[in-house]
């Protein structure tokens, strides 16, 4: 053995007892998150996770201002339709005064109300997209068309349920809706040998009105992998081109 190894191996030895793991795992992971995907050398992941963030900010804030023009929710392949429970009171409440139009009335009400609520969906979503993580950006971009809104719904039903609740309550009750069904829940329930019913219109207008909204997202982000007039910024453009060769 030659004497420059002699002096290699306790430098060797040296750095390996006094550099922390930590550290050196820290290296490793920064080294890869700054290694660009694929042979091209044309793309880093900081810039995926950008890029697709950006589109996801896109597609969110898209679907928001659709969602919450008028006729976004009542008029649109996204209208909440009537809960079940509904169905079966409306036939029974056509024979009460006040109640003649009972499914018409509360299709609008509801829908009103979630085009109402819709603009304060739109924080909810945006931090939800800033919590993606290095990894989650790479499993997106070389994931399924609507992985992006898989990843949104995943991450934020919970919390978005949470917040948008009150949202929700309060646009209903600016329509006169949770009134009006409560009224009509009381009417039918004093009809003779009827199943007495009480179903939450709150939380069943809550999850319709965000379920609409998630599939508005999809769409928009099957738009923007798609479609390549629709990435509205380099950023977009660089990063989308490189799913496109996958």
């Amino acid at each position: 053995m030659s004497g420059r190894y002699f002096v290699l191996l306790p430098l060797l030895a040296w750095g390996v007892l006094h550099n922390p793991v930590e550290a050196q795992l820290g290296g490793l992971i920064n080294k890869a998150k700054n290694t660009v995907l694929g042979k091209g050398g044309d793309l880093s992941a900081d810039e995926a996770g950008s890029g697709l963030k950006e589109a996801l900010n896109v597609g969110v804030d898209q679907a928001v201002s659709f969602l919450s023009a008028k006729d976004g929710y009542y008029v649109s392949p996204y209208k909440i339709l009537m809960p079940e429970e509904a169905k079966t009171m409306a036939a029974k409440l056509k024979m009460i005064p006040g109640f003649a139009k009972f499914e018409e009335d509360l299709l609008e009400k509801m829908n009103r109300a979630a085009e109402d609520a819709a603009t304060q969906a739109k924080p909810i979503f945006v931090n939800a997209i800033k919590q993606m993580t290095f990894q989650d950006a790479l499993n997106i971009l070389m994931g399924e068309k609507n992985a992006a809104t898989q990843y949104l719904q995943r991450t934020t039903t919970n919390p978005l349920t949470e917040a948008f609740m009150p949202v929700i309550q309060t646009s209903l009750d600016k329509f006169n809706a949770r009134e009006y069904w409560s009224s009509a829940v009381t009417a039918y329930n004093k009809i003779p040998l009827v199943k007495k019913m009480n179903p939450e219109l709150d939380k069943y207008v809550t999850e319709k009105a965000l379920l609409g909204m998630f599939k508005l997202v999809e769409v928009k982000e099957l738009d923007i992998r798609q479609n390549v007039d629709s990435r509205s910024s380099d950023l977009l453009k660089k990063v989308f081109a490189k799913q496109d060769k996958k």
